[in-house]
């Protein structure tokens, strides 16, 4: 039997990286969930945070399932979105400007401006944040109908050195951009040691279907600087709906301005949030190289 090959696409905003399957014109895999650890895999496989399919849908231009590193499926991720909005345009299947994707979230829409012939900067309507406790979810003693801004956070009670040494502020803010996201702000998140914290608050208890988890220190009311463990990814360069959630979550606690530049390990993002309606995510969505993977006996 021959061996099957899909084409695919490595994308990146800034810095998040997915491997892309253009399903218009590929088969779309039988089981993408065991693909991704696979083809995501940065020593045998593509390498990248997850896989992205982009499908054709029946109420946007294109439709988006994404999957992470670990095979599980998310709702949503900005980044990621920006990217499939790039790929829909540059292959065709959508003229640039305005247009629609539909994702876990709904259908959002997207405004897709060529930078290059693999480039486009792409500023999208992330839509409304969800700030009830229940629909978000966490559990919090105030209740399921609780908005859950600066909450002392049980997931990091205990003392440690490096809570002193990155200022932190053991108070939680979290926020639901289709995908659960607690933030946490600090002096210094450099001194916050990521992959030993982001695994534990991602899988404490309170939060019943895990979650993102990002430190955000302040650098201006316009500014700041983020680092962010992704629900099922591990230490990620960027998280588009994290940064949404980094501003929803400023102009909640007063940490920040309705608009801000969100910055991130690969590079930066502008996020503007009026107070009440949706958040807005500007940012770069880039080709990185194309190639082909086989199906047979993989996946």
């Amino acid at each position: 039997m021959s061996e099957m090959l899909i084409k695919f696409v490595k994308m990146q905003g800034a810095g998040n990286d997915y491997v892309y399957v253009d399903c218009f014109t590929e088969r779309t895999p039988v089981d993408p969930a065991a693909l991704a650890p696979r083809i995501a895999d940065r020593h045998f496989g593509v390498g990248g945070d997850g896989l992205v399919l982009v499908q054709p849908s029946a109420v946007a231009a294109a439709r988006m399932r994404m999957f992470n590193a670990d095979g599980s499926e998310s709702e949503m991720c900005g980044n990621g979105v920006r990217c499939v909005a790039h790929l829909a345009v540059a292959r065709g299947h959508a003229p640039e400007g305005m247009i629609t994707i539909e994702t876990g979230r709904g259908v959002l829409a997207v405004d897709v401006r060529r930078s290059g012939p693999r480039g486009s900067v792409v500023r999208v309507g992330m839509g409304e944040p969800i700030l009830v406790a229940a629909d978000i979810p966490v559990t919090v003693p105030a209740g399921n109908d609780a908005h859950v801004v600066n909450v002392p956070c049980s997931a990091v009670a205990a003392e440690a050195a490096w809570m002193v040494e990155a200022g932190l502020d053991r108070r939680m803010t979290c926020v639901s951009m289709g995908n659960p996201h607690v933030v946490f702000y600090c002096r210094d998140v450099a001194a916050v040691p990521l992959e030993q914290v982001g695994p534990t608050v991602e899988r404490h208890p309170i939060f019943p279907r895990r979650i993102n988890v990002h430190f955000v220190q302040v650098l201006a009311a316009d500014r700041v600087r983020m680092r962010t463990w992704e629900r099922g990814s591990g230490i990620t360069m960027a998280c588009g709906t994290g940064a949404s959630a980094v501003c929803v979550a400023g102009v909640l606690t007063g940490h920040t301005d309705r608009r801000i530049i969100a910055e991130v390990p690969g590079g930066a993002l502008t996020l503007e949030w009026d107070g009440q309606g949706e958040v807005f995510m500007t940012g770069p969505a880039e080709e990185v190289f194309e190639g082909v993977w086989p199906l047979e006996n993989r996946a």
